[in-house]
């Protein structure tokens, strides 16, 4: 049974029914997202040219359709990265921007509460 995964925005919260398995799967797509920025944070500091990344999608059809996408070539480092989140149903459309920081607390929470 699926249980609530809460996302922090800069303006409010939306909460939408979510499984553990779920969780996990956003989280690994979440370290990627991190992991990608690590190595172009580290490229730019040696003066290199960064390597473009493809975005990272993460999609999710339960309750409710959810879809995180996040481009990696146009944020500087993990602490300024933002994610598109859109959360819909066949009643209601909720497209937002986040911290990715954020969305990753949220969901490590999530994880955590629900092991």
């Amino acid at each position: 049974m699926p249980s609530q995964l809460v996302f922090n925005l800069a303006s409010g919260s939306v909460s939408c029914g979510f499984t553990p398995v779920a969780a996990r799967e956003l989280q690994a797509r979440l370290n990627e997202i991190v992991q990608i920025l690590k190595v172009k944070t580290a490229e730019t500091s040696s003066g290199g040219k960064p390597k473009p990344h493809k975005p990272i999608e993460y999609q999710y059809t339960g309750d409710v359709f959810l879809e995180i996408f996040c481009n990696p070539n146009i944020w500087a480092n993990v602490f300024v990265a933002k994610v598109l989140i859109t959360l819909r149903d066949d009643r209601i459309r909720l497209s937002s921007e986040a911290e990715l920081t954020r969305i990753i607390e949220d969901v490590d929470r999530f994880v955590e509460q629900t092991d």
